[in-house]
């Protein structure tokens, strides 16, 4: 009999063994066995993509598709006070292959300069503001993913700070990892 807080797992009776035996081999079979042509292909996709494994495959899954576009705040860029992209950043974005590099620029950066300044950079915008409602803000993201004719569950948002990862939800995006993982893998 399970209470309040039980997660309805094996329990420590009499015969445990063989529960948590079954209970590991009905784990098993719900998780999907991937070709290992299949999975050394999609290693070599996150690899283009500059996202660790793990990611790339946590974002693969929840969509159902791959990858195409990775989206840039200026903070996760270090865009801070200067439309032109630090060496390291530059590099990495860079290395990116078979995906859009996009970026969503604060004020006073002005879009045009960074991706002027910045060839590794597909296309840049204006982010949305501060005071901007949810509705708006959401607007703007799928205005701008609609312009370049990305779906949202295909681009992956690459942040730097809580309001950034609130843009997920709003622009109905495939995901959100923070700039140091990103730039550290």
């Amino acid at each position: 009999m399970s209470g309040i807080g039980h997660n309805g797992g094996p329990t420590m009776e009499p015969g445990y063994s063989w529960r948590r035996h079954s209970w590991t081999r009905a784990r098993e079979a719900l998780l999907p066995k991937l070709p290992i042509e299949v999975v050394r292909r999609r290693v070599a996709r996150a690899a283009e993509l500059g996202l660790d494994y793990r990611a790339y495959a946590s974002f693969r899954a929840a969509s159902g598709h791959d990858v195409v576009a990775l989206l840039f705040s200026s903070n996760a860029l270090r865009l801070l006070r200067t439309e032109m992209l630090p060496e390291d950043r530059a590099a990495h974005l860079g290395a990116i292959r078979g995906a859009g590099r996009l970026s969503l620029v604060h004020p006073p950066l002005r879009p045009e300069a960074v991706t002027a300044l910045n060839p590794v950079i597909d296309t840049a915008a204006r982010a949305p503001g501060l005071s901007v409602s949810w509705s708006a803000t959401s607007q703007h993201l799928r205005g701008f993913l609609a312009a370049e004719r990305l779906p949202g569950d295909r681009v992956v948002l690459i942040g730097d700070t809580p309001l950034e990862r609130e843009w997920i939800a709003a622009g109905k995006l495939a995901g959100y990892i923070e700039a140091d993982r990103y730039f550290r893998a």
